[in-house]
């Protein structure tokens, strides 16, 4: 009988776990330049935990263009409601993939850029004054096609980009840093999802890539919901402040579900 209650107990268990995700939006997690999808674990572990699907996309970080149709790509396979999510860069290809995906319900913007259409990210970036990143930039990297691919100088990364992380694990992410075409950042935007959906905002006012007045300008003019500004945050605020991005992207997947 012991056995018997607690095959049961089990059962319940994963149904409610089933039941809990299939009325959950699926969340998209977009990374930036010089980062990698695994930059969103601290957030996934959160999010997973709570019921929601994950899926942390492996950002090509080759053009704007490109990258939005590689997301909206995966956004066409999944049949659920999404709550969709970048960090830096990766806000400029969230802002073209959602547009025509009817299964976007938020877009949430994480230390990211949210360009307006005609806009650029490095435009953006230098709208306003406060970012160090041009001089911890390594000689770019020329590709055989012609491109140059830009890196971080691997001894100014923790600095530059993961101030608030251990300096262990800065070393890690900056050994594995994935660059980002040149070219990316000087694209011209062509969409702008965050006029016709509702915006959530999060960063850290000790972002050195994206100052914060430029976020702030970004997610006042998208009407951000709720913007959030993690005190001496660095770029990375996902990785070092996990528990109130993933709170406000569950925040963003209630609101926009009702």
């Amino acid at each position: 009988m012991k056995r018997l209650f607690a095959a049961l107990a089990i059962a319940s268990a994963l149904f409610g776990k089933a039941y809990a995700q299939a009325n959950k939006p699926t969340v998209v997690l977009v990374h930036g330049a010089f980062a990698d999808s695994s930059s969103w674990n601290g957030v996934v572990k959160i999010l997973e935990k709570d019921g929601y699907s994950v899926v942390a996309v492996a950002n090509p970080l080759r053009g704007v263009k490109s990258d939005a149709g590689y997301v909206a790509d995966i956004l066409g396979s999944i049949k659920s409601p999404v709550v969709l999510v970048g960090h830096s860069y990766g806000g400029s290809v969230i802002s073209d993939a959602a547009e025509g995906h009817s299964n976007v319900k938020a877009l949430v913007y994480v230390a990211a850029f949210a360009p307006d259409a005609g806009e650029t990210a490095a435009r953006l970036a230098g709208k306003f004054p406060g970012s160090t990143l041009g001089p911890t930039l390594a000689p770019p990297v020329t590709l055989s096609s012609g491109g140059k691919d830009l890196y971080i100088q691997q001894e100014k990364f923790h600095d530059q980009f993961a101030a608030d992380v251990p300096e262990a694990e800065a070393r890690l992410m900056a050994a594995g840093q994935r660059p980002i075409a040149e070219a990316a950042l000087n694209e011209i935007q062509a969409e702008a999802a965050w006029k016709k959906l509702p915006t959530w905002f999060i960063y850290g006012d000790g972002d050195k890539n994206i100052p914060a007045e430029a976020l702030a300008f970004m997610a006042a003019r998208a009407h951000s919901r709720d913007t959030v500004v993690i005190k001496g945050a660095s770029h990375v605020v996902m990785v070092s402040h996990p528990e109130p991005v993933a709170r406000l992207i569950e925040k963003a997947a209630t609101e926009a579900s009702r």
